[in-house]
């Protein structure tokens, strides 16, 4: 395909000639509305001036009779650039005047017409257009008085001649307008184009161009710079994902074997193989855990669970936790403690419960505190786990706080990725997954998770978007229980 084939095919240049089009149409129709109204108007003013005339000879006729009518017919005859003038018998014979002759029957029927004639002076066999007016007089003879419409004509001709020229004008720049509006747009598109091929070679690092006009084409190459970053973001995470489950389950999975193996080699008991069989369980039931919390982080990143979204209260799900947690906590010599207050949402409650969940245990795992400070005696305190769940104007807060060593801030960004377990933590057992799934749970809903200091310890906040709709269809479905219920 040639480079103009390529050009002329462009939507700008379709576009450009269909208001090319448009627009020659209403010029066209603005001219021709022009020329009707300008060929009205001398109409008018030779009908004005006819009609004035008519109005005098007649006067003159009804003071001097016909010969007075017949002299002041001769005398305006010999005028130049004179009206015409016709005076004829009742048999249609001709008196006085200045035409040489007429269409037939015009002179038989009173009033206006358009009419072609002839003067007698005219040595030219052509034949002119004028409008005339014929009135019967009181002895039976005509009289005709008219004007040329050569001026009529004339306009008509200038302004037919303009709107020409104008509208071949119109074209022509409109033509090369469309040519430099499509050549400039195909340039852009073209260098769009080049850099999505680069991304489909395998480039992703590629972006497309941006201009500094701010018009629809930057616009979408902003948001398609913006959907570039996010699946580069996305494949480098899926990269990372690979390689970390490569690292980190080839050696729960070396374990698991060598176990079984040694089980062989070297129990003789009942009771060896059972210890065996038990370690073998639980160390699988670790690997079927990690790839459960992998499986849920593909489903919230994905988007697959918006299609669970239901209202609730986010202070049931952190009075849950509480409750299925205190256990546990205790176990460890953590206190957990809950503080809520009603804040009504609108997501999915299992994973964001999960999410919860997972910083709940990741606070008693490691928020335990190296060594009470020397300065207070309340070491339970120090020991405490706090859940809340309260709103904060536009938000839903989720958070729980731990009096342990925390995360540097250095690190925070960090701690949230994949497989990602810091040196304070590689010697508890655990995936290094759980502020992975808290993170992506909080993106699915439009949120994010938040790691802060405790002064000492961390705080770990799920901020979310708050639903007054939720809070409002809650408050229903709570006044409809006892109405249902009775």
């Amino acid at each position: 395909m040639t480079a103009f084939a390529k050009l002329i095919r462009t939507t700008a240049f379709r576009l450009t000639l269909v208001y090319l089009f448009l627009f020659a149409l209403f010029a066209a129709s603005l001219l021709a509305y022009f020329a009707w109204n300008t060929r009205r108007l001398i109409t008018e003013q030779i009908s004005t001036t006819v009609s004035a005339e008519v109005s005098e000879i007649t006067d003159i006729y009804d003071r001097r009779g016909l010969r007075g009518l017949v002299f002041t017919i001769e005398n305006r005859a010999l005028r130049p650039g004179a009206n015409l003038y016709l005076v004829t018998t009742p048999t249609g014979q001709a008196v006085a005047g200045n035409v040489g002759s007429l269409a037939p029957g015009v002179m038989g029927s009173s009033g206006w017409s358009e009419t072609f004639y002839r003067r007698f002076d005219d040595s030219r066999d052509e034949n002119h257009r004028a409008l005339v007016y014929v009135t019967q007089l009181e002895s039976g003879f005509r009289l005709l008085i008219g004007r040329d419409l050569e001026e009529r004509r004339r306009m008509f001709r200038v302004i037919a001649e303009a709107a020409q020229w104008s509208m071949l004008v119109v074209i022509v720049l409109g033509i090369g307008g469309g040519i430099f509006v499509a050549r400039r747009v195909l340039h852009r598109i073209d260098a769009m184009t080049g850099t999505t091929q680069r991304i489909m070679a395998g480039d992703l690092s590629g972006r497309l161009p941006v201009g500094r006009s701010g018009d629809e084409l930057d616009r979408l190459a902003e948001n398609l710079n913006a959907m570039l970053e996010r699946i580069e973001a996305l494949m480098t995470g899926l990269k990372e994902v690979s390689d970390n489950i490569a690292h980190d389950l080839k050696t729960p999975l070396t374990r698991l074997r060598n176990r079984a193996e040694e089980a062989l080699a070297k129990s003789r008991s009942e009771a060896e193989y059972r210890s065996a069989l038990e370690r073998t369980i639980e160390e699988s039931d670790g690997l079927i855990r990690t790839f459960n919390a992998l499986l849920m982080i593909a489903r919230a990143e994905s988007g697959q669970a918006r299609g669970d979204m239901v209202d609730f209260d986010a202070a049931d799900v952190a009075a849950g936790i509480h409750e299925l947690y205190e256990p546990l906590a205790e176990e460890d010599g953590m206190t957990l403690q809950v503080k809520t207050v009603s804040a009504p949402l609108h997501g999915n409650r299992e994973l964001i419960s999960q999410a919860l969940a997972n910083l709940v245990e990741n606070a008693i795992k490691y928020g335990k505190p190296a060594a009470v400070p020397l300065d207070t005696d309340a070491s339970s305190i120090a020991r405490e786990i706090l859940i809340e769940a309260r709103q904060d104007g536009e938000h839903v807060l989720l958070s729980v706080t731990d009096h342990g060593p925390g995360i540097p801030e250095a690190d925070r960004k960090h701690a949230i990725e994949r497989f990602v377990r810091l040196e304070a933590s590689r010697t508890l057992p655990g995936s290094g997954l759980g502020l992975s799934l808290a993170s992506a749970v909080a993106t699915l809903h439009g949120g994010e998770l938040r790691l802060g200091d405790a002064h000492p310890g961390l705080t770990a906040t799920l901020v979310l978007p708050a639903s007054a709709d939720a809070g409002a269809r809650l408050a229903a479905q709570t006044q409809d229980v006892p109405q249902k219920a009775a």
